[in-house]
Parts: C-alpha cells; sequence; structure tokens
C-alpha cells in the first residue's frame, strides 16, 4: 500500500517541495554541525596539524566514497519512477537490489581505502609533518566505510518515496552521539586523532542500523526483506545506467578537488588547516543547495513516472529559485563574519588569515554552484544524468586542472587557488543555461 502523503504527484507544488526539502535540510544541518564539532574538537584539544590533516582527508574520502553515493543517487530515480508509476514489484526489486549493490561496494571500499591510504596520501603530497595523522584518520574512517554505504542507501530509498522525515531523526541523533563520543573520546579519554575517526564511525553505524531496519518493518512496496536482498540483473543495469554518470560526476569533482589540496598542501600545515576550517563552514552554503537538488530528482522522477510533465517543469523553476537565493544568502553572512566563524576553528593568525581570504573569494559565487547542482538533480531526475556528468568533467575537471597547472607556478599565493572555484562555477553555469534554452530537458521521456 502506498503512502499518499509522501507522494509528489499530487497536491500544491511549492507545499511538497519544501515539505521534502526541509527535513533534508535539517538533516544536512545537524550532519554538518557534527562535522565542525568535529573539527573544533581536533582543532582545538589537538592541534592545528591534526585539523590539517582532517581537512586533507576530505577530498580522498569523496573521491572514493563520491563514486558509490552518486550510484545510489540512480537507484533513487529508479525508485521514485516505480514509486510514480505505482508499480510495486519493481519498486521491490529495485530496493532489494540496491541493498545488495551496497553490501558489495561498501566492503570493496573498505579493502581499498584500508590498503591503499599511505599511497594515495603521499601522491596527494601530504606534508611529512601531516602524513602519519592523516593516514591514521583515513584508515579508521575506512574500516567503517561500509556503515557509510549502507546509510546513504537506505537514505536514497526513503528520500526516493517521499519520506524524508526518518533520514532527519537518524541524523539526528547519529549526530548527538558523534558529539558526545567526540568530546569523549578526544577531550577526556585523549585519543587523539584516532578517537574522532572511531567517533565517526560508530555514529554512522548508528544511523545506518536505524535505517536499514526500519525498512525491514514498513508496510509499503519498499519494505527490505533479508532474504530478498539480490543483484537482480535487468534492475541493476537499469541503476548504473543513470547513477554511473553522477557517481563519476562526484568523483570527477573530488579528483579536480584532490589537485586542488595537493596544491594548498604545497603552502605547508597552516594553509592547510585554514582551508580546512573554511571548508566545514562552507558545508552550510550546501545544505540548501543540497536539499533542493534532492527535492527535485525525487520530484522530477516521481511526476515523470506519473507522467505529469507539465508539473514536473514548475516544480523545477521553483526549485532551483529557492536554491539559488537560500545560498547566496548563506555565502553573505559567510563573508561578513568570516573573521570570528574561522577563529572558532584555529586562534593561529596564520590560520585564520588564510581561511578568511579564500572565504571572501569565493562566498559571494555561491549563487553560481547552487544553479549548476540545481540543475543537475533536475537532469538526474529526468534520466539525463549523463548531461551534468559532461559539463563538470569539462568545468569541474578538466579546466580546474589545467587552470591549476598553468596559473600557479605564474601567481605564486594562495588567492590564485582560490579563484578556480568561482571561475569554473561560472563556466558550468553558462553550459546549464545553454542546454536548457537550446534542449527541452524532457525531450524524448513524453514520447516513450
Amino acid at each position: 500500500m502506498h503512502d499518499d502523503s509522501t507522494l509528489m504527484t499530487e497536491g500544491a507544488i511549492s507545499k511538497k517541495i519544501i515539505r521534502f526539502a526541509l527535513p533534508v535540510f535539517w538533516g544536512n544541518l545537524f550532519q554538518q554541525l557534527y562535522n565542525v564539532v568535529d573539527s573544533l574538537v581536533v582543532g582545538n584539544f589537538i592541534g592545528s596539524q591534526a585539523l590539517a590533516a582532517v581537512g586533507s582527508s576530505g577530498s580522498l574520502t569523496f573521491l572514493l566514497v563520491g563514486l558509490v553515493n552518486g550510484i545510489f543517487l540512480g537507484a533513487g530515480v529508479v525508485v521514485s519512477r516505480y514509486v510514480g508509476a505505482r508499480d510495486d514489484e519493481n519498486i521491490s526489486k529495485a530496493v532489494h537490489t540496491a541493498v545488495a549493490f551496497g553490501l558489495v561496494c561498501g566492503l570493496l571500499l573498505t579493502l581499498i581505502g584500508v590498503s591503499l591510504t599511505p599511497s594515495i596520501l603521499r601522491l596527494m603530497g601530504t606534508p611529512d609533518d601531516v602524513l602519519p595523522t592523516s593516514i591514521t584518520y583515513l584508515r579508521i574512517y575506512f574500516i567503517g566505510v561500509l556503515a557509510s554505504v549502507m546509510y546513504n542507501v537506505s537514505n536514497g530509498i526513503f528520500n526516493a518515496v517521499g519520506d524524508s522525515k526518518h533520514p532527519l531523526y537518524f541524523l539526528i541523533l547519529s549526530s548527538v552521539i558523534n558529539v558526545v563520543l567526540d568530546l569523549l573520546f578526544v577531550a577526556v579519554l585523549q585519543w587523539g586523532i584516532a578517537g574522532a575517526a572511531w567517533a565517526t564511525v560508530i555514529s554512522q553505524a548508528v544511523s545506518a542500523f536505524l535505517g536499514l531496519r526500519l525498512l525491514c518493518h514498513v508496510t509499503a512496496p519498499w519494505r527490505l526483506f533479508p532474504r530478498k536482498i539480490f543483484l537482480h540483473r535487468a534492475t541493476l543495469m537499469e541503476i548504473l545506467k543513470l547513477g554511473v554518470p553522477s557517481g563519476l560526476q562526484n568523483s570527477i569533482i573530488s579528483l579536480a578537488n584532490t589537485v586542488v589540496q595537493s596544491n594548498i598542501n604545497a603552502f605547508g600545515s597552516a594553509a592547510m588547516a585554514g582551508c580546512s576550517a573554511y571548508s566545514k563552514i562552507e558545508g552550510f552554503a550546501f545544505l540548501p543547495i543540497t536539499s533542493f537538488a534532492m527535492a527535485m530528482s525525487t520530484f522530477i522522477g516521481q511526476n515523470l513516472g506519473a507522467r505529469q510533465y507539465d508539473r514536473a517543469k514548475k516544480g523545477a523553476r521553483f526549485g532551483i529559485i529557492c536554491c539559488i537565493l537560500l545560498s547566496e544568502l548563506i555565502g553573505v553572512i559567510f563573508y561578513a563574519l568570516a573573521p570570528i566563524l574561522i577563529g572558532a576553528f584555529d586562534s593561529d593568525p596564520s590560520v585564520i588569515a588564510i581561511g578568511v581570504q579564500q572565504a571572501r573569494t569565493i562566498t559571494l559565487f555561491y549563487f553560481l554552484l547552487a544553479f549548476s547542482h540545481g540543475a543537475a538533480g533536475i537532469l538526474r531526475g529526468a534520466g539525463k544524468s549523463t548531461v551534468p556528468m559532461f559539463v563538470m568533467l569539462g568545468c569541474w575537471c578538466v579546466i580546474r586542472i589545467t587552470y591549476l597547472v598553468i596559473m600557479v607556478p605564474l601567481f605564486r599565493e594562495m588567492q590564485t587557488i582560490f579563484w578556480v572555484y568561482p571561475f569554473t562555477w561560472s563556466l558550468s553555469t553558462v553550459c546549464f543555461t545553454v542546454y536548457y534554452l537550446k534542449a527541452d530537458w524532457i525531450h524524448g521521456y513524453e514520447k516513450s
């Protein structure tokens, strides 16, 4: 039986999108808060080198985990279409295939991450004074990466059916657990960077367990039966067709950001710590972006599955506008309060100066980032996930890396690196705008 209250194919468009996006927003806010607390505890109780280690690890973890989580965005689109079409049999197949594939991917990531962490960090040019700490943090993170993957699987299924509230509850609990364990392991027991890593792993395991447990008890077509977990070949191919481009898009972005991080590493641990502090605060700008991009994918997927094409187009316009306005508001606030916010992570004046410089170079351009991610979410929901993949491959990877290779040797200063983001966001915005003007993103779907 379907829960019509979560379906996005009926009712006021703005109300449905906002009711879906708000729990995602609050969930991401709590997740970002516990990431910030993680860095605050590390920076204030362990030191700048430990904070630099956590920051330098971020782009690498997203490189590996982003590929897998992007694929599960494809699983969410498949589920949302079948929910819109009320095809219970294929909903069940998609759910059980996604869970089975998540288990396989999580185990592979664990093996790859634990074994290759030192080699990859060295390739990134991680300074010797930060390297041992970074290896410790990353290896523990990858020991528990299966939990992170399985949480994203269950989260993706709930979002696909229009239920964004339960993932919010799980994230709130996970965030509280992470903060408590951070303080216990790092501040009280003084386990150092290993304590911060274990706090993250345990909190993610709790949220994954709760998500999977609820899936096993819902009375709906998307109920999970452990004995039915199986890789259905046709369904897996459908998930991969939509998900691999999204996964590659994530990895492409993180690959380019890994190159950016390598350039930052060359300026030493103070630069790494300052940029790490900035990245934690920047996560707040991603809150409306992530929320509305996810809402767009679900809304578009369900309405195209139900063949409500005009409704899909109206919802896309509304979501893009909300995403841009909210992220730019956060950018303006961040610009004004940058010294205070960066200083909360580390009192070293050189660290604060670099973090503030990065913030005041980038934050006023968040509207460009919002438009690009919002457009990508819409296109994923419409089954056109290769379009954002190629746009971001060109703008956020090839051009971004080319810029760094040419400009950094010519202008050996941090601000040269920081400008790569507004520059490449502008290019992707132009590409998506041209695509929207020249092509109908629903073209072909109505005929099929």
